[in-house]
């Protein structure tokens, strides 16, 4: 299993800004996808981003135009800058990241999870 290490987070006031980070320390396996995604109270693990290997990106409609995905490569680590945010962004968000150990399995791993919250 890989693991990943979440940093960022916390607590800002609507319009504010945030960068979450995680990275996956000595990560030996071929990385696909890197991505975040987050849970209200309540509510449903929904995808955030997710960054492919080529490129591809993939927003949440709710947060295209405000979040911006982006990747280090050489230090398996994936950002989420966070712009404008509002108190529906409020939630845990989880680092994702998979891929294939080898040729006959494939890996997916999470987060612990970093709590962010938007006031009014």
């Amino acid at each position: 299993q890989v693991q990943l290490v979440e940093s960022g987070g916390g607590l800002v006031r609507a319009g504010g800004s945030l960068s979450l980070s995680c990275e996956a320390p000595g990560c030996i396996f071929r990385i696909n996808t890197m991505g975040w995604y987050r849970m209200a109270p309540g509510k449903q693990r929904e995808l955030v981003a997710t960054l492919t290997d080529g490129g591809s990106t993939n927003y949440a409609d709710s947060v295209k135009g405000r979040f911006t995905i982006s990747r280090d490569n050489p230090k398996n680590t994936v950002y989420l800058q966070m712009n404008s945010l509002k108190p529906e962004d409020t939630a845990v968000y989880y680092c994702n990241v998979a891929g294939r150990a080898n040729a006959f399995r494939r890996f997916d791993s999470w987060g612990q999870g970093t709590q962010v919250t938007v006031s009014s």
